[in-house]
């Protein structure tokens, strides 16, 4: 009986051995937990109320109902603001403390660390944010705290109603934003100077100062404990206040800590089963009568047997976790910023992987004091100019580092609605809820000087020198980078131009101040570029000699460019001419009409000069010519009459036999398609009466031997129908040649028949009798039986024997 009950009791002895240790340890565990949560962050007591904690009661004043009505419902327009501004209170009062330390090294031994912690519980419906700052007094408590709910409650009133709101800081309007997400509030300091009180209330009438009982658990510092109203569960939610945290809160200089939950995996011991318990039993009993030496071996069995089985199960273990781990590099010099900092801070505010093209960073100085670094992305939105109007610069505006907006769109005009950057600024007139910027003439020196840098980085990224940089008086240069160019043309740029082309030629057309400025920034294809990009400094650059003018087509693509009939002239003298292919670049021409002092020139317009020919020759050959044709000029112009403005002898050395070009002043074919195109699909409505091919002016080519046989058929017989159809034919095909829209396409193909008809020398195009068909003429259905068996009768027999014999295989 004592070697069978012997293991027993050791397994006994060893699960109590066990059951005490695990207990030992979990107790340990708990004491050191409960001491961290202690010392970290003290618990919510909901006993801790009005009536719980005694101290003086301070009533507010009458007004206060009204007040605190307008601090909530008109002065913020999202409840998440409270946040933003109770963290900004805690960095002022770390701000206070860590000067407060330069003169007395004391002034941080009840607490050396300096940063915010934010913590919530969800059961309880509670939002801590508590701060190592300067902290207050019972005396500050009751003056900064109450300076709404006192004497500063008219004054207010009486600026707010005046519109004087630029008041933050001066009433304390930024704590009672609190009271947008809670019913009650709590609010805890200890100061260097005094002992920890207490201030609770609940903005009715009246609020409550009173020394702490829990004592001095802060050390130095504050903590404002929020007990959130229903509706305000949101702010119990993890993902949510890191998310609130992050966007406004992201650069303040100080440490922000979260506690924040993660589950994690652990080993759980099982309990052996019946059914192996009653094994072992058995196993004992058959090893009765062993020796001593095989017993203790049966002993070390035995253990190793009894190791518990365990299972992973899954616990919430809470840590506290920095949210603002991202630098504010704008307050540091340029030179000590190198481009992988660059790289990082823009993938930070623009929540992308991508890396900008390039950036530039600057401190302005003068009348209006702000940092600023801008970017250029690599990327557009997929509906950049879908949402053209409506899309808003991701410029982010903070003062001292809290942002206070990041969708203002009066920074940036709306062409530069793609630049990405920061703005900070200690002197930008902000409201009470720092929310909504007022429109002042601060605004407006910015707005100017963020344009002329946005302005001076692409044009130090394209590397093109511009002469042309306003000077205000005032040093913003104190901090500056930008990529480093070598070539003459930066590669990377064609890559902006080719996403961001539309933006520059918007700005061209609607900033007429800095127009200057954008058309350097400007790239075009052109008969001489093989397909790239140039300039109008690289096109003025490579004029001939005598040229005087900038020449351009409008054009469709750039493969209807090349093949347009306008072309073959400048292209025989050699002049480079620049294709505008894009249906902005017709607005564009019209707000942009010289550059360097070259005029701007379409060839596709009337009376085009080149700068080589003598004018008198020129004159003189066109007189002899035009009193050549003056008959068929006549003629025609009768012939058109309605569809042309007139018909002239053509001096563009073409070799076309006629082309339609436009007015000085009036609208290419392409831009006649554009306007009709946006007319709603109303056929002509919108376009004035000299739209289409009327305003145009036909030029026939002296040199053309058509335009010569057609002369000559109309001087022998002006009523000659063939002559008229021939005349149709060519205005057509010189409507198509030169990109103007064929209005009446179905007398084209009529036209072309009769032409057709006339060359194969057919009398008529009356169509032909119908073939009769007769059924009696079909073959029977007997016939083709008869001829199916002729057929099989006409195989060979070993053919048919083969195919027999494959049958069987088969």
């Amino acid at each position: 009986m004592i070697l069978k009950s012997r293991p027993r009791g050791l397994h006994l002895r060893r699960t109590i051995i066990c059951a005490l240790v695990v207990a030992l340890c979990g107790f340990m565990h708990f004491s050191a937990h409960a001491g961290v949560q202690s010392a970290e962050t003290p618990s919510t007591n909901d006993n801790l109320d009005e009536a719980s904690i005694g101290g003086e009661k301070f009533e507010f004043q009458a007004e206060i109902s009204r007040l605190m009505d307008i601090i909530i419902h008109s002065l913020y327009k999202s409840k998440e603001i409270f946040l933003r501004e109770l963290i900004s209170n805690a960095s002022d009062a770390l701000d206070k403390i860590r000067f407060l330390a330069l003169s007395n090294s004391k002034a941080l031994d009840a607490a050396k660390n300096l940063e915010i912690r934010i913590s919530y519980d969800a059961d309880a419906q509670t939002l801590t944010i508590r701060d190592t700052g300067v902290g207050m007094t019972r005396e500050d408590m009751i003056n900064n705290l109450g300076t709404v709910a006192k004497s500063g409650t008219a004054k207010f009133m009486e600026n707010l109603q005046k519109g004087d709101t630029n008041m933050i800081g001066q009433f304390g309007v930024g704590f009672y934003s609190v009271y947008l997400v809670a019913d009650r509030v709590r609010f805890a300091s200890k100061n260097n100077d005094d002992d920890q009180y207490m201030w609770i209330s609940d903005a009715n009438a009246s609020f409550t100062v009173a020394k702490d009982p829990r004592g001095n658990t802060l050390g130095r510092g504050s903590e404002i404990t929020l007990f959130l109203k229903k509706d305000a569960k949101e702010f119990c939610d993890q993902d949510r206040l890191k998310s609130l945290i992050s966007r406004y809160s992201e650069f303040i200089t100080f440490p922000i800590l979260m506690k924040t939950s993660t589950e994690e995996s652990y080993e759980v011991d099982i309990e052996d089963d019946t059914e192996e318990t009653e094994k072992k039993d058995e196993k004992d009993e058959k090893d009765e009568d062993k020796s001593d030496e095989l017993e203790s071996k049966d002993e070390d069995d035995n253990e190793d047997k009894d190791k518990k089985k365990t299972r992973t199960e899954k616990r919430t273990v809470w840590n506290w976790t920095r949210i603002n781990d991202v630098q504010a590099i704008w307050t540091r010099p340029a030179e000590d910023i190198s481009d992988e900092e660059y790289v990082k801070f823009f993938k930070s505010i623009k929540k992308t992987d991508n890396e900008p093209l390039t950036w530039i960073q600057f401190k302005a100085e003068g009348k209006v004091e702000f940092k600023s670094i801008l970017y250029i992305p690599k990327d557009a939105p997929h509906d950049l100019y879908q949402k053209y109007e409506s899309t808003s610069p991701e410029i982010k505006l903070y003062v001292r580092k809290v942002l206070i907006t990041d969708d203002y769109d009066e920074f940036l005009p709306r062409y530069l609605n793609f630049v990405v950057g920061v703005v900070d600024s200690d002197d930008l007139p902000i409201n009470v809820s720092r929310e909504t910027l007022q429109e002042s003439l601060i605004l407006k020196i910015i707005r100017k000087k963020l344009v002329r840098k946005v302005l001076e980085m692409l044009l130090d990224f394209a590397s093109v020198e511009d002469d042309d940089a306003e000077d205000d008086g005032e040093d913003d240069d104190a901090g500056r980078k930008k990529k480093d160019i070598k070539s003459d043309e930066n590669p990377d740029y064609i890559k902006f131009w080719e996403t961001f082309g539309k933006s520059i030629k918007l700005g061209v057309i609607h900033d007429s101040v800095n127009r200057g400025k954008l058309a350097k920034l400007l790239r075009f294809q052109s008969s001489q570029s093989d397909k790239k990009y140039i300039s109008f400094e690289q096109y003025v650059s490579r004029m001939k000699e005598w040229q005087t003018s900038i020449y351009y087509l409008s054009c469709e693509e750039e493969d209807s460019c090349t093949k347009s009939p306008f072309l073959e002239k400048a292209a025989a003298k050699g002049v480079e001419v620049i294709f505008m292919n894009e249906p902005l670049d017709e607005y564009l021409v019209g707000h942009i009409t010289d550059f360097d002092g070259k005029k701007l020139q379409s060839i596709s317009k009337e009376n085009v000069k080149f700068g080589d020919e003598d004018p008198k020759v020129v004159e003189k050959r066109e007189k002899i010519y035009s009193e050549k044709f003056v008959g068929l000029t006549e003629a025609l112009k009768k012939l058109y009459a309605g569809d042309i403005s007139k018909v002239v002898v053509s001096q563009r050395g073409m070799s076309s036999p006629a082309v339609l070009v436009s007015s000085q002043w009036g609208y290419s074919a392409k831009m006649q398609k554009l306007m009709k195109s946006q007319t709603f699909g109303d056929g002509n409505r919108g376009l004035n009466p000299m739209s289409g091919t009327k305003s145009a002016i036909m030029e026939i080519n002296p040199r053309h031997p058509i335009v010569s046989q057609l002369d000559d058929l109309f001087k022998s017989n002006p009523e000659d129908d063939k002559a008229k159809n021939l005349a149709w034919l060519l205005f057509d095909t010189a409507v198509v040649n030169s990109g103007y829209e064929m209005t009446h396409s179905d007398h084209f193909a009529s036209r072309v028949y009769r032409v057709m008809q006339d060359n194969l020398g057919l009398k008529t195009l009356d169509l032909e009798p119908e073939i009769e068909v007769s059924i009696d003429d079909e073959p029977s259905s007997d016939a083709e039986t008869e001829e199916t068996e002729n057929l099989d009768d006409g195989i060979p027999e070993d053919e048919s024997a083969d195919e027999e014999n494959e049958k069987d295989e088969l």
